[in-house]
C-alpha cells in the first residue's frame, strides 16, 4: 500500500531548514535532547553532532506519531541510531511497500541471470491465451506501475480496496490468482497506477523463472531459497524474513519483516550501485540506474521506487521536491516506513513506525530537516 504523504508546504519548511542548516548554528534553538544526543556516533557524523540530534527529536516528535527505530548511515557508517522504548536493534518490522523495492532488485537480478526480459510479455500462461489483451502487460510496464490493470490502492472504508481485499480478505490464500485476473481499464503502458498488485504479479513472474512447479511448498521454498542466498546473505540482511502466501507466493508488495540496521543495509546496496558492504555486486549498476530514472508517466516513480521529482499536474508529491536533492530517491511504505538513499550526500536513513493522517506530513518535514542536515560531499 503507498504511503499516505501529503504535500510539503515550503514556507513552513523553510524556517526549519535555516535554522538548522547543514553547517550548524542554532544558539537560539533549545538543546537537544539526552536520548538524541546519546543516538548519534562520537567523532565524525558527517554533519553537526547537536544539530543532528536536534533533528533526530524532530523524527521523534509526538505530533509525527510513533517512531519506533531510526538509523543513519553517512559513507556507510552508522552515525545515528535511536529508538523507541520496548523496540531495538534486534527488533523486526514489516516494510510494507518498501518490500517494493525488494520484488524490483529481484526482477533485475533474474533479467541479469538471463532467466526474464524487461520487454517481454509478462510470462504468465492465464495472459497468453488467444485475444486476451493482458499478452501486452510487459515487465517493465509493471515496474513501473503502468500495467494498466483494474486497481484502487486506496478507497473509503479501506478494508474495500483491492489491496486490502487481496492481501487480507478473499484474496489472501493466493494473492496471485486476485492480482493477475482483473481486467484492464486502460492500454498497458499507457497511464500510471500505483498498485501492490503489480509488485505481486511480479513476485509470481520470478517464482516462475525459479520453478516450473505449482506445488505451494516448492514455490515457497524456490524462492526463499533465492532471496537468502542471492540478496539477503550477501547483503549480511539475516534478519529478513519474507512472507508468503498459502499457494507459495511470496507477498512481493509488503511483506519484508527485518531490522532497521538490515533495511539500512539493503539501502547502502542501493546507495553503492547495486554492491553489497563486502564488495560483492548482487546486481549490475544498470539495473539501479534503470530503477532510479523517472518512469514515462510520473517522473516521481522509477521502477519500484520513488524519486524525488515534481509529478504531474493533480498528483500530490511524495517526497521532498525543490528541498532536496532531485537525485535523492526512497523506498516507502504504509503509515510512514522510509528508507531514503541521497547518493549526493553518502546518505541512507531508515525510518520505521506508525504515522497516520496529518501526522505524516510533519513526519515529512521532520525527515526533510533530518536530510538537510548533511551537505553534498
Amino acid at each position: 500500500m503507498p504511503p499516505r504523504l501529503l504535500p510539503i508546504l515550503a514556507a513552513a519548511l523553510l524556517p526549519v531548514l535555516c535554522a538548522c542548516n547543514a553547517t550548524g548554528g542554532a544558539e537560539d534553538l533549545p538543546p537537544p535532547s539526552d536520548e538524541s544526543l546519546a543516538s548519534v556516533a562520537k567523532g565524525d557524523a558527517g554533519a553537526s553532532r547537536e544539530g543532528l540530534a536536534r533533528a533526530i527529536d524532530g523524527v521523534f516528535a509526538d505530533d509525527v506519531g510513533e517512531t519506533r527505530a531510526l538509523v543513519v548511515m553517512h559513507d556507510g557508517k552508522i552515525v545515528a541510531e535511536r529508538y523507541a522504548p520496548g523496540y531495538g536493534p534486534n527488533t523486526r518490522h514489516v516494510g510494507w511497500s518498501m518490500t517494493k523495492t525488494v520484488t524490483g532488485v529481484v526482477i533485475g537480478m533474474l533479467i541479469a541471470d538471463g532467466s526474464l526480459a524487461l520487454d517481454q510479455p509478462a510470462p504468465l500462461p492465464r495472459w497468453q491465451r488467444a485475444g486476451d489483451p493482458r499478452a501486452d502487460i510487459t515487465v517493465r510496464h509493471l515496474l513501473q506501475m503502468r500495467s494498466g490493470l483494474r486497481h484502487a490502492e486506496d478507497a473509503d472504508p479501506s478494508w474495500s480496496s483491492d489491496s486490502a481485499r487481496m492481501l487480507f480478505t478473499e484474496g489472501r490464500s493466493d494473492v496471485a490468482n486476485h492480482a493477475e485476473t482483473q481486467p484492464l481499464d486502460a492500454d498497458p503502458g499507457k497511464h500510471f497506477t500505483y498498485s501492490t498488485a503489480s509488485s505481486v504479479i511480479l513476485a509470481d513472474v520470478a517464482t516462475r523463472a525459479l520453478t516450473t512447479s505449482d506445488n505451494a511448498d516448492d514455490r515457497r521454498d524456490a524462492m526463499a531459497g533465492y532471496l537468502h542466498e542471492r540478496l539477503f546473505g550477501p547483503l549480511g540482511m539475516a534478519s529478513a524474513v519474507p512472507e508468503f502466501d498459502a499457494h507459495g507466493t511470496f507477498v512481493g508488495g509488503s511483506m519484508v519483516h527485518a531490522t532497521a540496521r538490515d533495511w539500512a543495509k539493503f539501502g547502502e546496496m542501493m546507495r553503492q550501485g547495486g554492491v553489497a558492504s563486502n564488495g560483492v555486486r548482487v546486481i549490475p549498476r544498470s539495473w539501479i540506474r534503470f530503477m532510479t530514472t523517472p518512469g514515462p508517466r510520473d517522473p516521481a516513480y522509477g521502477a519500484h521506487v520513488w524519486l524525488n521529482r515534481e509529478r504531474p499536474e493533480g498528483r500530490d508529491p511524495v517526497l521532498f521536491p525543490g528541498q532536496a536533492s532531485d537525485k535523492l530517491f526512497a523506498m516507502l511504505g504504509f503509515h510512514g516506513q522510509y528508507c531514503v538513499i541521497s547518493p549526493e550526500q553518502d546518505l541512507v536513513i531508515v525510518r520505521l513506525g506508525i504515522s497516520k493522517g496529518e501526522e505524516q506530513d510533519r513526519l515529512n518535514e521532520a525527515m526533510a530537516a533530518l536530510i538537510a542536515r548533511f551537505p553534498a560531499s
